[in-house]
């Protein structure tokens, strides 16, 4: 993947001005960074492991249960990375949905998925008219949900598709303060942000309601009543080289598609030289801190 940064739109030019964006800036500026970089999430979540050696995706895909479940919704489906793998673990015995607002990553999934019967559409998770009510036994979203604005629409759409004893599972943003020298690398890489839009951090993409364990607990109540709500913190970590890591984490932050080319250099250097400082035996670590959402009837 080619990494084009110096990313401007709408959102942006929002950011810029100092004025909080909109629904439909974000879907822009989203749509602008995935349709030039389309898959670029996914390597480095999915080298990112836990102490039993699980990824983001393995953790998701373990929810699913194919002696009760049979079709299976994948919100934010991207370039489909987490439908390959489901359908690998569950020899493509199930019925498998993605849904994208992107049509590059889309693109990605087709190819990746060709060999496979999995329908993919084109959408936002705020209108999921495509798909019928109470049809779904799992709903899985992958670092999607923190992105949606507005949110709630969003999960209302969630609960209507899903079967009564459906079961929804998110991977969402963890506590930076719970991974070592994760706020570091954040705020190395927000800091270069900031140079060319000081507003930047101080206006977040998505609900920042999903970005704490707090906030994501008490908006889920709200529309999933009466249903087991739990919220499991995860750590993971990636072990490399410290040029490699600088070059993967930076790829995974989408505050680094808005930095121009000369800065996005220096924070490059600025990452490795953290890393290096950090390395033990000449090995560095990148730790990612996630939270595992999981919601289901009582």
């Amino acid at each position: 993947m080619n990494k084009v940064a110096n990313v401007a739109s709408a959102w942006t030019r929002r950011v810029e001005s100092g004025q909080k964006p909109s629904s439909s800036d974000l879907f822009d500026h989203l749509a602008a960074i995935h349709n030039s970089n389309a898959g670029f999430t996914e390597t480095c979540a999915w080298k990112c492991r836990d102490a039993t050696g699980k990824n983001s995706y393995d953790i998701l895909s373990d929810v699913i249960d194919d002696t009760r479940h049979s079709n299976i919704l994948d919100l934010g489906c991207g370039s489909g990375v987490l439908l390959d793998l489901c359908i690998k673990r569950f020899n493509n015995s199930l019925k498998y949905t993605g849904v994208d607002i992107s049509s590059a990553e889309l693109k990605l999934a087709r190819s990746r998925l060709a060999h496979t019967d999995v329908r993919l559409f084109q959408g936002q998770a705020q209108n999921l008219n495509f798909i019928e009510n109470s049809s779904m036994d799992a709903v899985l979203c992958h670092w999607a949900l923190t992105l949606m604005d507005p949110i709630v629409p969003a999960l209302i759409s969630i609960k209507r598709v899903l079967k009564r004893d459906g079961m929804f599972a998110a991977i969402i943003d963890g506590d930076g303060r719970t991974a070592p020298g994760y706020d570091e690398v954040n705020n190395i890489i927000y800091r270069h942000a900031q140079q060319e839009y000081p507003e930047y951090g101080k206006l977040e993409l998505g609900d920042p309601r999903v970005r704490t364990s707090k906030g994501v607990k008490k908006l889920m109540e709200r529309i999933f009543i009466n249903h087991d709500i739990n919220i499991t913190p995860v750590l993971l970590s990636l072990n490399d080289k410290s040029h490699i890591l600088a070059r993967e984490t930076a790829r995974f932050f989408y505050a680094s598609f808005v930095i121009p080319p000369e800065i996005y250099k220096n924070m490059l250097n600025e990452l490795e030289n953290y890393f290096i400082s950090t390395q033990e035996n000449g090995t560095g670590c990148f730790y990612m801190p996630v939270n595992f959402l999981t919601i289901h009837q009582n």
